[in-house]
């Protein structure tokens, strides 16, 4: 009660383990008896916190805080651990974010994420990295460190500073790739060959065992030996190669060890093909004098509440959202009436953090000190994509979004029209993918948080305004409108094909189908996992248009995919009415034969074409996809049920859509297959080869993604 609001949930922990500690000595003390005699090196904190400042463990636990004082002087050469992996909590309402650690992460900020192009600091704060940073500062100019942690940090994007400072700070690194990555492997359907997790259950993410030595006296300085323990192996198979490695001596002579060299981007694994530099840029929001193909470009919606945003029913919108309005008013009511003035530090103790009335996040709770009411607007209801080819209504609006980026300028409601490409953001575990809609798309429709390149620009007509940025272009329901590509990017290709009369609709579609070219991916996969895409102009005007045509032909299929026709299957069943068509999950028959699927109880669907299932998006099958969010889903937390057959009766108004929507997109799935395949081989235009253009500054630009 002394300390309420003043402590963190890690510092009852440490209490708790104190209480234990003593009752352990107790329990020693009447089974064997005897004096007892404590190892006084052993120190209960924070190892974080032990460098900041005193805590609540340091005022309470007195010889405690003794030893803690004696350690911080030692000389420590030797540091071993398995540090946590945590980036931050799930949820807003669980009261219980993440410590700061001023000092750690101020040294964090100066040295990791300095040294980055990636805009996001975030994934820099987790528990482990933390780890690595502290104990790089701690051991000083000499000494060994060695940590089982998470292995994010070996080959993802966001690491490319740290991966920098490591050569830098270290004379030998030593790591053990042991893979194991569980959401890589259920995303991509196995196709990624993680294998099993070295911890069987005990973890989610893939795993390094690595050894940094740094050694002040030695000439060379950045040595880096990595091993990947292979695909699909075993728990067990991994644990006989760690036991069999048995020791880091002559470690570089075992069999799969190699010396890297790290590369200008700070790649240590899977490094970048340097001609991607000579290609034009997609999109670049830092630097208006390089020369890019789209003026603006946004993430996808991220809601930060998808359970209450989103969902198959327009009424069930309604009533979710109304209802935590509701609640927030009364909470907002209960405040004010308290006459409380609480920071943002201390609002998690006032306010209710029930997950059947609220979901709460940071942009909320400033709200409520702020004193701001809240009120539902049916205009806000608005269409979107949630997933590829599931389509979900979305209460749109900033007071209940985390955050809505630039997506007013492309879809601003429901009566403009618009096209976007929508494409995975960097360092997604399924590879590279790309998707277009009409529609708003969520941030996490593709991996790693959708990034979407809009046909056209909306601006908010302005009645008093005098003239402005959309003052000489086309007005469409109340919108000043502009194309969504640059003049000086329709420029690049008119000036690559001379002869030819090019629109930015070609362009917009060519490079649609040029980012589905499988030469295009399987040569530039690794430069595609780490930034947005470059887009090179093909040889010859014909292979242009193909190009072109292709991109238009696939973005028909993939926005009006509604609307195409069924593939003919058999239907094994005699529905005799609406209900019969209502689906609770689909599923395989057979678990190895995906040719028969039970939709549900009164209807199977026999006879689809496997080559269907090639069609891949977003790391699994269109069709997969299908039967994965086409159904009924209850939300555990809140209780709010997301029901698929809702959309089908209350906005398409047929039952039948859920299955006539697998139908359909088993021929969007092999047309789109068919075209892929006819696509020309990708043969590079002589103006985009030869280029140099890697420099420091131009790869700085990547920062804008």
């Amino acid at each position: 009660h002394k300390y309420k609001n003043e402590i963190h949930a890690n510092e009852i922990v440490l209490l708790a383990y104190y209480i234990a500690a003593i009752n352990i000595e107790a329990v020693y003390h009447s089974l064997v008896g005897g004096d007892y005699q404590p190892f006084e090196g052993i120190c209960l904190t924070d190892t974080f916190q032990l460098y900041e400042k005193d805590d609540m463990v340091s005022e309470l636990l007195v010889d405690n805080s003794a030893r803690r004082s004696r350690q911080k002087e030692l000389d420590i050469r030797v540091i071993v651990g398995n540090p946590p992996y945590s980036s931050g909590q799930s949820s807003a309402n669980d009261m219980n974010s993440n410590v700061a650690y001023k000092t750690l992460d101020e040294k964090i900020s100066r040295t990791y994420a300095k040294s980055s192009i990636a805009t996001s600091t975030k994934n820099l704060m987790d528990s482990y990295i933390r780890a690595i940073r502290w104990g790089s500062d701690r051991l000083g100019t000499s000494g060994v460190m060695a940590y089982v942690s998470g292995s994010a940090w070996v080959d993802r994007p966001f690491a490319d500073g740290m991966r920098k400072c490591l050569v830098e700070e270290f004379t030998n690194l030593y790591v053990f790739h042991l893979r194991g990555d569980i959401r890589k492997n259920m995303l991509s359907k196995g196709k990624a060959k993680e294998g099993e997790n070295i911890f069987g259950s005990g973890s989610m993410t893939g795993v390094a065992i690595s050894v940094f030595v740094k050694n002040h006296e030695a000439k060379q300085h950045g040595n880096i030996y990595f091993c990947d323990i292979g695909n699909d192996l075993t728990e067990i198979q991994k644990l006989e190669i760690i036991s069999n490695f048995k020791s880091i001596n002559g470690i570089t002579a075992k069999e799969g060890w190699q010396l890297i060299e790290p590369d200008k981007h700070n790649d240590w694994i899977n490094q970048r093909d340097e001609s991607f530099y000579n290609f034009i840029e997609i999109g670049n929001k830092t630097d208006k004098s390089e020369k890019s193909i789209f003026k603006n470009f946004s993430l996808g919606v991220a809601t930060g509440r998808d359970v209450w945003c989103w969902n198959s029913s327009k009424e069930a919108i309604h009533e979710n959202i109304s209802s935590m309005i509701d609640f927030y008013n009364s909470e907002l009511c209960r405040y004010n009436d308290s006459q409380l003035n609480l920071s943002k530090n201390e609002i998690d103790g006032f306010i209710q953090a029930d997950l059947m009335k609220i979901s709460w996040n940071r942009n909320l709770k400033s709200d409520l000190i702020k004193g701001k009411a809240l009120s539902y607007d049916s205009s806000n209801v608005l269409k979107g994509i949630y997933r590829p080819f599931i389509k979900r209504w979305i209460y749109f609006a900033r007071e209940l979004n985390a955050m809505i980026y630039q997506i007013p300028q492309i879809f601003p409601d429901n009566n403009v029209e618009n096209r976007v490409i929508t494409l995975t953001g960097k360092g997604s575990r399924n590879g590279f993918s790309v998707y277009m809609t009409n529609v708003l798309p969520d941030l996490n429709m593709l991996e790693a948080g959708s990034q979407c390149f809009p046909l056209k620009l909306y601006e908010k007509i302005d009645d008093n305004a005098d003239g402005g940025l959309f003052a000489s272009q086309d007005t469409e329901d109340g919108y000043k409108v502009k194309d969504g590509i640059n003049d000086s990017g329709i420029e690049h290709f008119r000036a690559a094909y001379p002869n030819e009369i090019i629109t930015k609709e070609d362009v917009f579609y060519y490079i649609y189908g040029l980012l589905h070219s499988p030469d295009y991916r399987k040569r530039y996969a690794d430069n595609l996992s780490k930034q947005l895409p470059r887009i090179p102009c093909v040889k010859t005007p014909q292979d242009f248009r193909a190009f072109a045509e292709a991109g238009r032909k696939l973005g028909a299929l993939h926005v009006d995919y509604e609307s195409v026709e069924p593939h003919p299957v058999t239907i094994d069943g005699t529905p005799k009415s609406d209900k019969d068509y209502y689906v609770t999950k689909m599923k395989f028959a057979k678990k190895d034969d995906k040719s028969t699927v039970i939709y549900n109880d009164h209807i199977t669907i026999k006879n689809i074409p496997l080559e269907a299932y090639d069609y891949i998006v977003n790391g699994k099958s269109a069709l997969d996809w299908v039967m994965d969010r086409q159904c009924v889903r209850t939300d555990k937390d809140s209780g709010i049920v997301n029901d698929a057959n809702l959309y089908a009766l209350e906005t398409v108004g047929n039952a039948k859509y859920l299955l006539e929507l697998f139908q359909r997109i088993i021929t969007v799935s092999l047309e789109t297959v068919q075209i892929v395949q006819s696509l020309p081989s990708l043969d590079i235009h002589v103006s985009d080869e030869g280029k140099v253009s890697t420099t420091m500054e131009s790869i700085k630009r990547e920062k804008s993604i």
